[in-house]
This record gives C-alpha cells, sequence and structure tokens, in this order.
C-alpha cells in the first residue's frame, strides 16, 4: 500500500531551507529528463552534471532542515513524501523543458540569480547555510557560464534558433519575478542576518541577463507582470505530473533500499 505524506514543522528557518531545496530539487530533475536526449553527448553529461549539481545542494538543504526541525523526517522523507501544496520551488523551475532553447532559458535566468544569491549568502550568520552557500557558488558559477553560452549561440545562430531562443524568453519571463520575493517568514531572517534579501539582487541580474541577451540578438521582454504562487505552495499542474514520476518507488515501495 502507498505510504502517507509526512507532516512538517514549518518554522521559518526549516521553510526557509526546504524552498531552497525544492528549488535545486526539482531543476535538477527537469535537467535528468534530457539524459540520453541531448543533442550531443557532450551536452548530454554537461546537463547531467548540473543536475547532479543542484541534487547535492538538495541533499545538503533538505538535511540541514531535518536537523533543525528534529521531527523524524530526513532528505528522502522530504524528497519523496510530500504532497504537491507542501513543495515551495519557484514555479519557473518547475516549467517543462520544451525544447533545448527553453530548458537553457529556463537555467540562464536561474543560474543569474542563484549565482549572486548564493555568493551573498556566504556571508550568513548560519554556519551551515554559509557553508553549503560556499560550495554552491562554485557550481552556480560554471552554470551561469555555460548557459549564457548557449543563450549567445542560439540567439545569434541561425533563423530558426534565434525564432526558438527568443520564444523561450518570451514564454518563460513571467515566472522570473517570483525569484525576488520575500514574505513575512523570510524576513524575519533577513533581519537576523541568516538569509539573504533577494529584492536588491534584482538590479544585478537584470544587468546579467539584458547583456547576454544583447549579445545574443534577443529582445528583452518589457511586461513587468509576474507570476507568483510557488514559494506558498500553490503550484502549476506540471509539479504534480513530475512529482507522480519522481516520488512513484518511493510511495510504491516506502523504504525501499538498492
Amino acid at each position: 500500500m502507498a505510504v502517507a505524506s509526512i507532516q512538517v514543522s514549518e518554522t521559518p528557518l526549516v521553510l526557509y531551507a526546504l524552498r531552497r531545496a525544492d528549488d535545486a530539487l526539482i531543476l535538477g530533475h527537469r535537467l535528468s529528463e534530457w539524459c540520453g536526449h541531448a543533442p550531443m553527448m557532450e551536452e548530454d553529461m554537461a546537463l547531467a552534471n548540473m543536475g547532479l549539481d543542484l541534487l547535492g545542494q538538495a541533499r545538503e538543504l533538505y538535511s540541514y532542515a531535518a536537523k533543525v526541525e528534529a521531527n523524524g523526517n530526513d532528505e528522502d522523507k522530504f524528497a519523496y513524501l510530500r504532497d504537491v501544496r507542501q513543495y515551495r520551488n519557484l514555479l519557473l523551475l518547475e516549467q517543462p523543458n520544451g525544447d533545448f532553447a527553453h530548458t537553457m532559458a529556463r537555467q540562464f535566468f536561474y543560474a543569474a540569480f542563484a549565482d549572486p544569491y548564493w555568493r551573498a549568502m556566504m556571508n550568513s550568520r548560519d554556519a551551515t547555510l554559509a557553508a553549503i552557500a560556499a560550495k554552491s557558488e562554485k557550481e552556480s558559477a560554471y552554470h551561469i557560464r555555460h548557459c549564457s553560452e548557449w543563450i549567445i549561440r542560439l540567439g545569434d545562430g541561425t533563423d530558426e534558433s534565434h525564432r526558438r531562443a527568443q520564444t523561450a524568453v518570451d514564454d518563460l519571463w513571467a515566472y522570473t519575478g517570483e525569484m525576488f520575493e520575500a514574505d513575512d517568514s523570510e524576513r524575519s531572517l533577513i533581519d537576523a542576518g541568516i538569509a539573504v534579501d533577494p529584492a536588491p539582487l534584482r538590479q544585478g541580474w537584470l544587468e546579467t541577463v539584458s547583456n547576454v541577451l544583447r549579445e545574443a540578438t534577443l529582445t528583452l521582454p518589457k511586461s513587468d507582470w509576474m507570476q507568483q504562487g510557488g514559494r506558498s505552495g500553490r503550484h502549476s499542474e506540471h509539479l504534480g505530473h513530475l512529482l507522480s514520476e519522481l516520488q512513484a518507488m518511493q510511495r510504491t515501495f516506502p523504504g525501499a533500499t538498492w
């Protein structure tokens, strides 16, 4: 019989760690879906390695959340045994891979935020989060370089690759604003010097994105309307489908080991 979902005590610090862990888990899973399907073998390995980087971040953050919560949960339970509304990842990261341009645009938008975010988090007063940030920033620095090169290559390539890249940028733009929001729960951690206020990072992110899109001969969308809801557990239909695949084995055979 399938196992029931766990209950989580969402104190501000637990919730903060889970949100960042969910970001890494969901995006890492999306990248893993490219394994064996990328346009070339080298890119197949690159996407898989970025996915593994994100999985490592998720594991460390889930383990820390479990330690702080002290309620018998662990990284596997957080990853596999929560309902869809308990996940707090950014809406951007659960969007389907689509074509290769969509995957690169999604990765580019997120990595351009994650790199300065983790760099700032290295100064957190929470020693564990600061250590996780120091490791994650090294990975995100590579991620932003890799996907920036692809955005430029696609945008400034053939007419077809340019069209697909512009379509991807336009389609995903409305999901980028959520990265810079902070609710009352996070605000208390920001005031305590534990968390980073994401709002001041927006200008630097926009400059990075604008510079790369300009070199790629792509147009920055002008709309300022943004989707939101992922951080509070309101997701698109895509996350439910993703979780049904991600959780199938653990839900059907709880506690299974290899």
